[in-house]
C-alpha cells in the first residue's frame, strides 16, 4: 500500500494534517499536502479530504510462485523439545489441510535425527534435519543460515515459530534474510477461503484491538506464536513421517561467540506455562500483603499463583508471576482470578484456560464475559471461605 498526493486537486485546505494521528503529513511550501515517513498508512486523512486528493495505492508485488505447504520451526534445549513446537504442528495441521498441502518440521541441531523420531509421533509429513555437533548450542547466524538452507530448497508457503525469547530472536533474523513479513504474537490463524492467505490476528494499539495481518505478495509468510495459545494436538499412530537429512551449510567457523556454560536461573520458581490451576491476583488484593491468601488457595489446589500487570507495577509480587500480553501466555485447566477488573491486555494471556472463574465485587467488570463462573461479592471473604471448605475436604479425606 502507498498513499499518494494528486497534486492537482490538492487545495491546501490542511484538513489532512488536522485528522493525521501520527503528525505524518504536512503542507509543503507550495501548500500542497506531502506525505512523511511516520505514515502507517491508516487512512484517516483520505476519508477527511474533500476533494478526493488523497488517493491510497496497492502496490502490485509480483507474485509468489512456487511455495506450498506448512513447515514448523522446532525450537529445543538441552536436548528436549519446548512444548510450543507440538502445539504449532497441531495448528499447523489445521492449516495444511485447509490449503490441500502438506505439514513439515524442521529441527537444527547436534541429536536432530533423535528429536525428529520425537516430531513424527504427531500428524506431520516430512520432518527435514540438520545434525551436527557445533550446531549443539542456538546462536542465531548458524541457525539462520540453516533454516534459510531448508526454506530456499523445499518453498513453504508458510513458516511458524513460537514466540520465545529463542524464537524471536531467530524468527526476526530469519525473516530479514529471506526478505518477507513477519508477524509476531499471534493469538490466531486462519486460512482465508477466497485467496488462501494465512490470516494472522494479533494485538495491536496496545492489545486494545485485534489486527488481521495478510502477507499477500511476499514467501514465505511467518508467523510467531506464543506458547500456550494453541491446543496441544494428539499424537498419533499411523506410520511415521519421512525424515529427510540435510547437509550442513554452516561450519563452526560461523560461530561468532563460544558458549563457555550455561547457568540455571532461579530468581522466578514459579512455572506458569505448566500449571495446571492458577490462582491469580490483580490491583483489587489492595496491597502484597493479601497474596498470601492467593498462595494459600494455590497451594490447597496444587497450582501456581498469577498475578495481573497492575498488581506487578505495583510491587506486590514479582514479574515472573505476571498473566497477560506482556506476560505469560497460560492455558491451565482451572484459571481463578481474584480482583482482575478483565482488561483486554489480561484477556490475552488467560482467555483459552478450560475453566475460568472470576471473583470480583463490580458486576460489571469484563472479566465475567469470558468467565465460566462469575462470583459477585468482596473476595477477602470468599477466597478464605474456599480456604476453609477446601481444608475441611482435605481433613475429611485424611480420615
Amino acid at each position: 500500500m502507498a498513499l499518494k498526493v494528486i497534486k492537482e486537486q490538492c487545495t491546501g485546505c490542511g484538513l489532512c494534517v488536522q485528522v493525521c494521528p501520527y503528525n505524518a503529513i504536512r503542507l509543503n511550501d507550495d501548500g500542497i499536502a506531502e506525505v512523511l515517513e511516520s505514515c502507517i498508512l491508516c487512512g484517516q486523512c483520505v476519508d477527511s479530504c474533500p476533494m478526493k486528493a488523497l488517493l491510497m495505492e496497492e502496490k502490485h508485488g509480483e507474485e509468489a510462485t512456487g511455495y506450498r505447504g506448512v513447515m514448523v520451526f522446532v525450537e529445543h534445549e538441552f536436548g528436549r523439545i519446548n512444548h510450543v513446537s507440538f502445539e504449532l504442528l497441531g495448528k499447523g495441521r489445521d492449516l495444511a489441510d485447509k490449503l490441500t498441502a502438506p505439514l513439515c518440521a524442521m529441527v537444527i541441531g547436534d541429536g536432530a535425527k533423535d528429536m525428529a523420531k520425537e516430531v513424527g509421533t504427531y500428524d506431520v509429513d516430512e520432518i527435514y534435519v540438520v545434525d551436527a555437533p557445533h550446531l549443539r548450542e542456538y546462536q542465531t547466524n548458524s541457525y539462520v543460515r540453516e533454516a534459510e538452507n531448508i526454506i530456499n530448497g523445499y518453498k513453504p508457503e508458510i513458516v511458524l515459530i513460537g514466540a520465545t525469547t529463542l524464537g524471536r530472536d531467530f524468527a526476526g533474523a530469519l525473516a530479514t534474510r529471506l526478505e518477507t513479513g513477519l508477524t509476531a504474537d499471534c493469538t490466531e490463524l486462519d486460512i482465508d477461503p477466497e485467496r488462501g492467505l494465512l490470516m494472522q490476528t494479533r494485538p495491536a494499539f496496545g492489545g486494545n484491538i485485534m489486527a488481521t495481518i495478510l502477507c499477500p505478495y511476499k514467501r514465505p509468510q511467518m508467523s510467531t506464536v506464543r506458547p500456550k495459545v494453541m491446543p496441544m494436538p494428539e499424537k498419533v499412530t499411523k506410520d511415521g513421517a519421512r525424515i529427510i537429512g540435510i547437509e550442513p551449510v554452516s561450519t563452526p567457523k560461523d560461530l561468532l561467540i563460544s558458549i563457555l556454560d550455561f547457568i540455571k536461573d532461579t530468581a522466578g520458581t514459579v512455572n506458569l506455562a505448566d500449571a495446571d490451576v492458577i490462582v491469580s491476583g490483580g490491583r483489587g488484593m489492595k496491597g502484597p500483603e493479601n497474596f498470601k491468601m492467593l498462595l494459600e488457595l494455590a497451594q490447597l489446589l496444587g497450582g501456581a499463583v498469577g498475578a495481573s500487570r497492575a498488581a506487578v507495577d505495583s510491587g506486590w509480587i514479582p514479574y515472573a508471576h505476571q498473566v497477560g500480553q506482556t506476560g505469560r501466555t497460560v492455558r491451565p485447566k482451572l484459571y481463578i482470578a481474584c480482583g482482575i477488573s478483565g482488561a483486554i491486555q489480561h484477556l490475552a494471556g488467560m482467555q483459552t484456560s478450560d475453566i475460568i472463574v472470576a471473583i470480583n465485587k463490580d458486576p460489571e467488570a469484563p472479566i465475567f464475559k469470558v468467565a465460566n463462573y462469575g462470583i459477585v461479592g468482596d473476595l477477602f471473604k470468599i477466597v478464605p471461605e474456599m480456604i476453609r471448605q477446601l481444608k475441611e475436604r482435605k481433613e475429611k479425606a485424611r480420615s
